[in-house]
C-alpha cells in the first residue's frame, strides 16, 4: 500500500510549522492585548450539537463519526433497508467532527455559564473539518483562529473586532486587503420588500456564492431556487448599491433600516479610528444560519475567497437553552493566510533559520566538553545543538547547512588544551578563534 494523506488534508513540515506558529503567535498576541482569554474544545461534538446550525448546505459538509463496535446492530429494519434515508445517520452516528469553532463555543458557554464572567471574551486556535471539495485555499481539515465576545449587544464589540483584524493583518505584512461589512437585517429587509420571507435562506445561500460563481452564477442559482425573475433583477440590482443613503431610500419602511443605522455608526466610528480598509459591501451575505446582525468578510486582492469572516449572532446559545445572549465574533483562516503569505513571500526571513549554533562532534571527550557549553547557552536562552554522532565533518557541516544554523563551533582535542576554539559564521564564511567565556557575548 502506498502511504498517502486523505484528500483535502496534508502533513505539515517543521519549516511550515514555524511559519504557522508565526501566524498563530501574531493572532494570539493581538487577541490577548485586547483582553481575550483562550479556551479549547474537543475535536468531536455530539452530532445533535452541530446539526441544524449551518443550514442545509452546511449540514451536508459535517463529517459524521460512525459509532464504535457493531454500529448497524441497533438500526431499525426500515431504516437499514433505505440506505439513502437521512434517518439512518442518527442510528449509526452519535458524534461528529466540529464544523467550526463558534457553535462549540456556544455550547461551552451554556455548559459553563456559572463559571463565566459576562461579557465573555474568548479566543480559540484549533482545527475544524468540512467535507468540502478540496481546491486552492480550501481544505477539508484547516485551522481557525477565532475571537468572540458573548453577553453584550454593543456595536463597540464590532468596532473592536475590526481594529483587531486590521492590526493582525498589518503585523503579518499583508496589503491589498478589504474588510467588507453588511448586515443580515438589511438582507431581511430586502426579502421583506420582495415578498421573499419564506425564501430568505435560498436568497442568502445564492448571494453567498457570489465570489465563487460570479453574478451570472448567482442569477442561475436564484432561478434554480424558483425565485421570480422580477425579484432576481431586484436582488442583483441591490448588490450593486454602494451608498447607504441610497439603500435607506430603496428599503424604507422595512427591517433594513435598523441594519443601516448600525452600519452608519460602525463606518462612522471606523473612520474616526482611522481604519482604512472597512467598507460597505451589499453583496456580502454569509451563508451560516445563525447570523442575525452585522456580518464581516475580509478579502485580499491577491487571493481567492475570504481570509477572515464572521458576524453577530443574537441567540445562538438559545439553541442550547440559554436565551437572549447576544454574541459577535470573527474567524481568521490560518491556512488561507499561510498560503497567501507564502505566495507573496511575506514570511520573515529569520523564520527559516535553525539553531543559533551547532557544536561539531569529534569524539566522546570533545562531545562531553561541548555538551557543557551547549547546556550553558540553553540556560541563557540561546538555541544550541550538539551533533549526536562523531561522523565525518562534511556530513555534520551539511547538516548545519540544511538546518539553517547560523554558527558552527569546532572543538577538537587541541582546542580543549589551548582554551580557544573556532566559531564559523555559516552565512558569511568568516571564522574566529574565541574562548568559552567569549562565546555567550559573541552569540548574543
Amino acid at each position: 500500500m502506498k502511504p498517502a494523506t486523505p484528500k483535502g488534508t496534508r502533513d505539515i513540515s517543521p519549516a511550515e510549522m514555524v511559519k504557522r506558529n508565526f501566524i498563530f503567535d501574531t493572532c494570539s498576541n493581538a487577541f490577548q492585548k485586547y483582553g481575550y482569554l483562550q479556551i479549547e474544545t474537543p475535536a468531536m461534538e455530539n452530532r445533535d450539537i452541530l446539526s441544524g446550525k449551518y443550514g442545509d448546505e452546511g449540514d451536508k459538509l459535517i463529517f459524521n463519526i460512525l459509532n464504535s463496535g457493531d454500529f448497524l446492530s441497533k438500526v431499525p429494519g426500515e431504516s437499514l433497508g433505505n440506505a439513502a434515508s437521512k434517518n439512518l445517520v442518527k442510528h449509526i452516528s452519535e458524534k461528529a467532527l466540529r464544523y467550526d469553532l463558534t457553535v462549540p463555543f456556544a455550547r461551552y458557554v451554556v455548559q459553563h455559564q456559572n463559571d463565566i464572567t459576562f461579557p465573555f471574551k474568548r479566543y480559540q486556535i484549533q482545527p475544524v473539518w468540512r467535507a468540502d471539495r478540496p481546491q486552492k485555499g480550501r481544505y477539508r481539515e484547516f485551522c481557525q483562529c477565532d475571537i468572540d465576545v458573548i453577553g453584550s449587544g454593543s456595536l463597540l464589540n464590532e468596532l473592536e473586532l475590526l481594529q483587531i483584524i486590521e492590526e493582525v493583518l498589518s503585523k503579518l505584512g499583508l496589503e491589498g486587503i478589504s474588510i467588507g461589512i453588511n448586515n443580515r437585517k438589511i438582507l431581511s429587509g430586502l426579502a421583506e420588500k420582495l415578498g421573499l420571507e419564506a425564501q430568505f435562506e435560498d436568497m442568502v445561500i445564492a448571494l453567498d456564492k457570489m465570489d465563487k460563481i460570479g453574478i451570472e452564477g448567482v442569477e442561475k442559482e436564484l432561478v434554480s431556487r424558483s425565485i421570480h425573475k422580477d425579484s432576481i433583477d431586484s436582488i442583483l440590482a441591490y448588490t450593486k448599491i454602494t451608498d447607504l443613503k441610497q439603500l435607506r431610500s430603496h428599503l424604507k419602511g422595512t427591517a433594513a433600516e435598523e441594519g443601516i443605522d448600525e452600519l452608519e455608526f460602525i463606518l462612522g466610528q471606523a473612520h474616526e479610528l482611522k481604519l482604512k480598509n472597512v467598507k460597505f459591501d451589499a453583496s456580502l451575505a454569509r451563508g451560516l444560519d445563525y447570523y442575525t446582525g452585522v456580518i464581516i468578510e475580509v478579502k485580499s486582492d491577491k487571493f481567492p475567497g475570504s481570509i477572515c469572516a464572521g458576524g453577530r449572532y443574537d441567540d445562538l446559545t438559545g439553541l442550547f437553552g440559554m436565551k437572549g445572549l447576544s454574541g459577535v465574533g470573527v474567524s481568521f483562516g490560518a491556512d488561507r493566510i499561510f498560503d497567501l503569505l507564502e505566495q507573496e513571500n511575506l514570511f520573515p526571513e529569520e523564520l527559516s533559520k535553525g539553531p543559533t549554533v551547532l557544536f561539531v562532534n569529534f569524539g566522546e571527550a570533545e562531545a562531553l566538553y561541548s555538551l557543557k557549553l551547549v547546556s550553558q547557552l540553553r540556560e541563557d536562552g540561546i538555541s544550541a545543538e550538539l551533533y549526536p554522532d562523531p561522523v565525518k565533518l562534511k556530513k555534520q557541516m551539511s547538516y548545519a547547512n540544511d538546518r539553517g544554523v547560523t554558527y558552527v563551533a569546532l572543538i577538537g582535542s587541541d582546542e580543549i588544551t589551548s582554551g580557544k576554539f573556532v566559531l564559523k559564521n555559516m552565512e558569511t564564511g568568516e571564522q574566529a578563534a574565541i574562548t568559552p567565556e567569549d562565546l555567550l557575548s559573541t552569540l548574543s
